[in-house]
């Protein structure tokens, strides 16, 4: 890695943030982009980078200069056309973007979500029960993917049958915020099969009359967003509501696996499973890269940046930047991981982010009352992804508690 050149006044890394080396192990790389300055130069992308928490924050709190509309990935949607019609909620600003989350909101927050936890904490026991009746799991295809698989498309309204269209569909999404690279072409293998399946679940007549799904078509027949976007709202739940909350469950598993006190502080006190999950988010951090772009000339830490820029925002070194964390790569529960941009930050804040709470709640809730410790059972397996740090099989053994 070099930093001796300079580009407009930025140090110029010879690193590719999408190779299997860096998402296998980004640490180093993280550590190596932040200490090289506020803002860097990545010249195989021809983008700008930030990996220090101050200059992320910073970004993603001005969305006028640095926009989300051409993009939330690599390609720039003011030059190239993207691979499918833009999200009109994660790829939007205002005013349309005010419009959208509007009608998203009041679904997702938390005395909304809180009709629904009885029903995900008795779906959770379920799990529970079954997972101890094993006690050898994968923590991946055993828990993190079977529970919001389940609990969230019925609550989008989503028929049963299909299903298995959800998880490839969210890695395609996920992988094309990256470059073309083998990633990206593994995972648009069977692209036309699944998109049309998930376009179909998208239409009103496909969902039921009690879900999220509904309500947004409600919505449209009140003329606060068209049909269209009723639809198209659908689409960006399915496609953000599943992955990030199955990557925070699996990295909560995880990290509470490799690092048995922390669970035992936990069982302990109860209280500080909340926070718990916070510190998961930001010690592992499952969504670790968004792309801004710019609107006009500006400045970062004294950096020039034309417009129409891409800009890199490393979230994932952002929350283990020692500028902001005392000891970032501990993973401690009692540490108040509040701020951390692992949701990101500013309006374009993860709107599901209630959501992947209260379901990694719900699981951990019941594994907390009947498991006394969670043991690794095997080598993880790391899942690479453009945009996602998870596993695709975390072996875990289960004891349960007297």
């Amino acid at each position: 890695m070099q930093t001796e050149a300079h580009y407009q006044g930025a140090p110029i890394l010879d690193v590719d943030p999408f190779s299997t080396e860096f998402l296998t192990d980004p640490y180093p790389f993280h550590e190596q982009l932040r200490e090289a300055g506020p803002v860097v130069w990545i010249p195989k992308y021809k983008v700008w980078a930030m990996a220090r928490y101050e200059e992320v924050r910073h970004v993603l709190d001005d969305w006028e200069t640095f926009c989300s509309s051409a993009g939330g990935g690599l390609s720039n949607f003011n030059q190239e056309k993207p691979w499918r019609p833009p999200s009109i909620i994660l790829e939007a600003d205002p005013p349309m973007h005010n419009r959208t989350r509007g009608v998203l909101a009041p679904l997702l927050n938390r005395a909304a979500l809180n009709k629904l936890r009885e029903g995900f904490d008795e779906k959770a026991k379920l799990l529970v029960d079954s997972a101890l009746a094993r006690q050898e799991v994968d923590g991946v295809k055993d828990i993190a993917e079977v529970f919001p698989l389940q609990v969230f498309p019925d609550a989008v309204g989503l028929q049963k049958e299909g299903r298995e269209n959800l998880l490839p569909y969210a890695n395609m999404a996920f992988n094309a915020f990256g470059p073309r690279n083998e990633l990206f072409e593994e995972a648009f293998k069977e692209a036309e099969k699944v998109t049309d399946w998930i376009m179909n679940q998208c239409r009103r007549e496909a969902l039921s009359e009690d879900g999220f799904g509904a309500q947004i078509y409600a919505a449209a027949d009140a003329g606060e967003i068209s049909e269209q976007e009723a639809g198209m709202l659908v689409r960006s739940l399915l496609t953000a509501g599943l992955d990030t909350t199955m990557y925070g469950i699996t990295s909560a598993l995880y990290s509470f696996a490799s690092f048995p006190e922390q669970w035992s502080l936990i069982r302990e006190n109860p209280a500080l499973l909340r926070p718990a999950f916070e510190e998961v988010v930001r010690f592992q951090s499952p969504v670790q890269t968004f792309f801004r772009t710019t609107t006009c000339k500006t400045q970062v830490a004294g950096v020039p940046i034309d417009a129409d820029q891409k800009v890199l925002l490393f979230l994932g070194a952002a929350n283990r930047d020692p500028r902001r964390w005392e000891a970032p790569d501990t993973f401690d529960v009692r540490r108040r991981a509040v701020g951390h941009v692992g949701f990101g930050h500013g309006i374009h804040v993860c709107v599901g982010q209630m959501v992947a709470r209260l379901e990694a709640e719900s699981v951990l809730t019941e594994l907390v009352k009947r498991v006394e410790r969670i043991e690794l059972n095997g080598e993880p397996v790391r899942r690479l992804n453009n945009t996602l740090r998870g596993l695709s099989s975390l072996p875990l053994k289960l004891y349960a508690a007297d």
